[in-house]
């Protein structure tokens, strides 16, 4: 891993922040998961103007520069840059890897959203740094497709050699079996910022991976 991967994996866990039903705004949920340990976010509002988006992207910059912690934007590689984020996170109808390479040159993150072995694949030949992979289990967060379950993680492991950030309806509940398949980390979502404390809920979650790295 070369130095814009040195921090982006610490923890295990990242936050997905996007407009829930119970969903504070975005900087008072960073803040509380944050609290909790939390050191990688990844913005992700699909409802906010731009302008809207961009102001979010610069408070949460302020608040992860300010906490040694990863700030991912979601779908913008411009708006990721303007805030000086620390990358960019790609979906299937999003540009090409190499063309958002191009734009936010070599020591910026771009992940990619993928939803099969030939989509991941494609996405390392382009030059990711990392794949989502999912949904592993039902979710009401985002529609990609039936559940892969952990089982493809282990099938991606053989062919894929970026790391592989799994997403898709993972609780506390399914988290190990997530890690035990070989995910570098997870993406979470609803199973966070639907909780009551998201900071008692984030402290849940990493408290899981730091047993399982023992």
């Amino acid at each position: 891993m070369d130095n814009r991967h040195n921090t982006l994996y610490l923890g295990g866990l990242c936050l997905l922040l996007h407009r829930g039903s119970r969903a504070k705004p975005a900087f008072d949920m960073a803040m509380d998961a944050m609290s909790g340990g939390l050191r990688w976010l990844q913005l992700r509002d699909k409802e906010a103007s731009r302008l809207q988006l961009f102001k979010t992207a610069r408070l949460l910059k302020a608040l992860t520069r300010a906490n040694d912690a990863t700030l991912i934007i979601n779908d913008h590689p411009d708006i990721a840059l303007a805030v000086d984020a620390d990358g960019v996170h790609l979906g299937q109808d999003d540009l090409p890897v190499e063309q958002v390479r191009r734009l936010m040159g070599d020591k910026k993150i771009i992940g990619v959203s993928t939803h099969s072995i030939d989509q991941a694949l494609e996405a390392q030949r382009g030059g990711a740094d990392y794949i989502g992979f999912g949904p592993i289990f039902a979710t009401q967060t985002k529609d990609a497709g039936s559940p892969k379950g952990v089982d493809a993680i282990r099938e991606l492991l053989a062919q894929i050699t970026i790391p592989i950030v799994a997403i898709g309806g993972i609780s506390e509940e399914s988290l190990g079996a997530v890690l035990e398949a070989g995910a570098s980390a997870v993406a979470v979502a609803s199973g966070i910022l639907e909780q009551d404390d998201l900071t008692k809920a984030v402290e849940a979650y990493l408290g899981i991976i730091r047993g399982q790295e023992k």
